[in-house]
């Protein structure tokens, strides 16, 4: 018998958990979600559950939203899945949308499921549009789980695949928590840095740069923020050797970081853009969108991305509810939502010394764990314990609970949340660390 079903959760249930179910995490969640109605999730053994990670981040409108779930039913009735060399309406309108989202000149739109699939896609844009092979992307990078994504990944899971995509290059994260290159007063010197990442990169490069591939904000990397002017300098870079730039925005694209993209902050566009999480509110729905230039060189080259789901029309009609809701006043509340998050967990930082630093934007944030704030020492095995305790207190807050990433909490919750749920949470937070923390230090 399995150590969840002799807990006493559904015995039956977890038996065919572990003879039936292939593990692809180190553990299970350990609670069996019934349903889930906004930003509560409800479980078998009759509990509620403030949801802080939106499921995968996805449910950017909550669970079971009302104009989401009105758009599932009349699209299952009417047009679910086309081939994929078929066009329909709901395609080629949130095809258009999203152009008319973005700055010039982004303009063309390819319709996806995952994360990872569009940023496959770019990834095979920018190396058939310039002929080489070569990618760059952060030393703590998640880009995804398919081979050229995950070869430009680097945050966890590179052990044991076998070899990575050839030509895979990493530049240093600016962490400005624990600068590696640091100016005379101890912060982060991000221009040195980065200049000093690409004279090693142009050291290992054959002449083949295709691209380079960053996050606004690296999520699993630990909800790290780049410094003001950081992508400027790294668009300097990219252009001086001909390379294109791609911004992954699948957890910062769509007002999450309280922007409409991530990158609007920075004022710098990227050459390609991908969003996939936030865009389908929790369905199976990605995008790739790029320039006419880039689009029409592809063409020529006769690209070539064709998957089962390419332009399934029903998750292009959730797409196009998700962008009617935001614009309808959901997304210019963000700002507002994220200052009381943010707040609350600075207040957590005065309160508890094992909260090292708190970071991040809107409704995305990072609450990183140390031992030591000196010594910034991490523990996560703290923070696991921590996120054990939180939900047993009725908070489910930690996105992706591997040991590597565990000691910073990555928090985001819907962006229709509750203010009284945000501040709920926080106190369950903090009233978890409270108990948890004497334990370890």
């Amino acid at each position: 018998m399995s150590v969840l079903a002799e807990t006493g959760l559904d015995p039956a249930f977890w038996s065919d958990v572990d003879r039936h179910v292939i593990r692809s995490a180190p553990s299970w969640v350990p609670t069996l979600v019934e349903r889930a109605e906004g930003s509560l999730l409800y479980t078998s053994d009759g509990r509620e559950l403030i949801d802080f990670t939106s499921g995968q981040m996805s449910a950017i409108l909550g669970h079971s939203h009302p104009a989401i779930t009105a758009t599932i039913r009349e699209a299952a009735g009417n047009l679910v899945h086309l081939f994929s060399g078929m066009l329909s309406r709901p395609v080629v309108d949130l095809s258009r949308r999203l152009a008319e989202s973005l700055p010039d000149p982004l303009n063309k739109a390819q319709l996806l499921t995952t994360g990872s699939e569009s940023n496959e896609a770019a990834l095979r844009l920018a190396k058939l549009v310039t002929g080489g092979h070569e990618v760059v992307a952060f030393s703590r990078s998640w880009h995804g789980m398919t081979h050229g994504s995950a070869s430009a990944t680097y945050s966890a899971g590179r052990k044991g695949y076998g070899p990575a995509g050839p030509g895979n290059f990493v530049l240093p994260t600016p962490d400005t928590y624990r600068p590696d290159i640091a100016t005379p007063d101890g912060e982060l010197d991000w221009r040195r840095q980065l200049d000093l990442g690409f004279q090693l990169i142009d050291a290992q490069s054959t002449g083949a740069l295709a691209a380079c591939i960053v996050e606004p904000i690296l999520s699993s990397g630990g909800v790290l923020v780049p410094p003001p002017g950081y992508l400027a300098r790294l668009r300097e870079h990219c252009d001086a050797r001909g390379m294109l730039l791609i911004f992954d925005e699948a957890q910062t694209a769509l007002y999450r970081t309280g922007d409409r993209y991530g990158f609007t902050r920075d004022g710098v566009v990227p050459d390609i853009i991908t969003m996939s999480k936030t865009l389908g509110a929790g369905l199976a729905l990605a995008a790739v969108v790029t320039t006419d230039e880039i689009e029409a060189r592809a063409y020529e080259r006769d690209y070539l991305f064709f998957t089962t789901h390419l332009n399934d029309p029903l998750v292009a009609s959730v797409g196009n509810t998700v962008l009617d809701v935001l614009e309808d006043g959901v997304g210019a509340g963000v700002t507002a939502k994220g200052e009381i998050l943010h707040n609350g967990l600075l207040e957590l930082q005065e309160r508890h010394a094992v909260v090292g630093d708190v970071r991040g934007r809107g409704l995305m944030q990072g609450l990183e764990i140390v031992l030591d704030r000196e010594t910034k020492q991490s523990s996560p095995e703290l923070g696991s314990a921590i996120t054990a305790r939180c939900l047993e207190l009725g908070l489910h807050m930690n996105i992706v609970n591997l040991p590597s990433m565990s000691g910073t909490f990555r928090i985001a919750p819907a962006l229709t949340t509750p203010d009284e749920q945000l501040r709920l949470g926080v106190e369950i937070l903090d009233q978890a660390i409270a108990e948890v923390a004497p334990r370890f230090v």
